[in-house]
């Protein structure tokens, strides 16, 4: 069976992770296909938890596997924490190198989707996407976000978003992402 570029790029990036030993899971626009509206992805996200100290390992073993989209790749993925690549169909690799307590929740609550013909690509759940994305708080990100509110309504677990968010939206220290949140949940009648 053929697969799209970005799940044969999906599935040639997780082989090459599992390779390495590491817990990962895919995030960005291959979860979205998953938990919301499917739409145009030129990318496959994944984060993989390093903790720093398997940072060199991560990068070292997929810089093995897969060209660099930058001359300095591996400089630059050690000082910005994401390794940049392109599969060996050419599509666009982004690997993020979590080290936060939260991504290593979001890892270990990924599951599998299955997507046919025997492919299985390991996606964080919709609640944890719903973290990522309001997290970017882009425009693009937002609705996605609504998207997926509409999808699973008032089966998202509502307290672990807020409780997975909260911590990092202080981080951020952007004030705005926790009320835009809560207003697109009433509006979706997700929460009352």
């Amino acid at each position: 069976m053929s697969f799209p570029r970005i799940v044969e790029a999906a599935l040639e990036l997780q082989a090459a992770i599992r390779e390495i030993g590491l817990g990962f899971c895919f995030i960005g626009g291959l979860a979205i296909q998953r938990w919301s509206e499917p739409r145009f992805t030129q990318d496959a996200d994944a984060s993989v938890l390093t903790r720093i100290v398997d940072d060199e390992r991560l990068v070292d073993g997929l810089l093995k596997t897969f060209e660099g989209r930058r001359s300095d790749a591996r400089p630059f993925a050690l000082k910005n924490r994401v390794l940049l690549l392109k599969a060996s169909n050419g599509v666009n690799l982004d690997v993020s190198m979590g080290v936060f307590d939260f991504e290593a929740r979001c890892i270990e609550r990924a599951t599998d989707w299955k997507i046919g013909g025997g492919a299985v690509v390991r996606t964080c759940t919709v609640e944890d996407l719903v973290v990522h994305k309001a997290f970017a708080a882009r425009d693009l990100d937002w609705i996605d976000v609504e998207n997926m509110m509409m999808r699973h309504g008032r089966n998202l677990n509502v307290r672990q978003i807020f409780e997975e968010l909260r911590p990092l939206v202080e981080l951020k220290e952007d004030a705005s992402i926790l009320p835009r949140l809560e207003g697109l949940m009433r509006k979706r009648d997700v929460i009352d």
